[in-house]
């Protein structure tokens, strides 16, 4: 947009033009990362003599909003899953992807980059290390995780382990020596099959059409309805920060300030006083008072 505009030349209208321009493709929360991005740039111009001002900072960053949590109750995503049938491959690998990715929490780059070696059976440990940028059949890599805390390990259920474990059998029958987990061909999951699939199975199960990542969001909202401590659920995810997965899904907890109300019920117990030790009958407010009474 100002690639033909000299530096010292961009003004505050120029960048107000310029955020409306973006509102109009792209979400509040996506044009505040942009703002920030040349707000940023703007600060060096001008350490390097390039700009006198920062129209970007003069103009401020827009609002941002709180996007709306999308996922499937475990009771929808049941009626998804039995709908595939394992006894096909294809639809086998299926049933492996969306289990794993609902019992997990993971992003889809990293289920994709999910190696047979980043498992541990004997101690039910998946260890996350590594994202999968996926352009083509042909062309994909692995990246480090976003943040630090990405790299994390996560402790599976049995039930996982042992739909794993028949998966891989499965797997390795078929292909001898594959060592992505979400795979059926040899190579990483594309990006496009898993989202059509799952579209297409929502519509026959009757149930919301989701995106692939809110899988990731189901699996937080199926901890927090079992109870799950907040730090738990922020591990589980590789959040770096706990005011992230408070305020992506705090407003999950429901009534919670009900149910602690009835766990303090009962908490308190005490032997009633018979008689004043304080004697705080002299106070001119409380005096009167004690007079009525006595």
């Amino acid at each position: 947009y100002f690639y033909k505009m000299n530096t010292d030349k961009i003004e505050p209208i120029h960048v107000q033009n310029w955020q409306l321009k973006l509102a109009k493709n792209y979400s509040p929360n996506y044009v505040r990362i942009i703002q920030g991005m040349l707000a940023i740039a703007f600060d060096r111009a001008i350490v390097l003599g390039l700009a006198k001002k920062n129209p970007a900072r003069m103009i401020g960053n827009v609002k941002s909003r709180k996007p709306k949590i999308d996922f499937w109750t475990l009771d929808e995503f049941q009626k998804v899953i039995s709908l595939l049938y394992k006894g096909d491959y294809y639809e086998h690998y299926l049933f492996i992807s969306f289990w794993l990715l609902f019992m997990t929490g993971m992003r889809i780059g990293e289920a994709a980059a999910l190696q047979w070696s980043d498992i541990d059976f004997e101690t039910g440990i998946l260890s996350i290390n590594k994202n999968l940028y996926y352009k083509t059949m042909t062309e994909y890599k692995f990246v480090e995780p976003k943040t630090q805390a990405g790299i994390r390990d996560i402790v599976i259920d049995d039930d996982t382990i042992k739909e794993l474990k028949e998966w891989k059998e499965v797997q390795q029958k078929v292909l001898t020596n594959c060592d992505f987990v979400m795979s059926y061909s040899g190579i990483p999951t594309s990006k496009h099959t898993l989202p059509r699939a799952l579209e297409k199975l929502a519509e026959l199960a009757g149930v919301h059409r989701i995106k692939i990542h809110a899988l990731r969001h189901s699996h937080a909202s199926l901890l927090i309805s079992m109870g799950e401590n907040p730090l738990i659920i922020k591990d589980r995810l590789g959040h770096e920060k706990i005011q992230t997965t408070l305020g992506t899904y705090g407003h999950l907890y429901p009534n919670s300030n009900f149910e602690v109300a009835k766990k303090l019920t009962g908490k308190l117990t005490y032997t009633p006083a018979t008689k004043s030790v304080a004697d705080y009958t002299s106070n001119q407010f409380t005096a009167e008072y004690h007079k009525q009474v006595n």
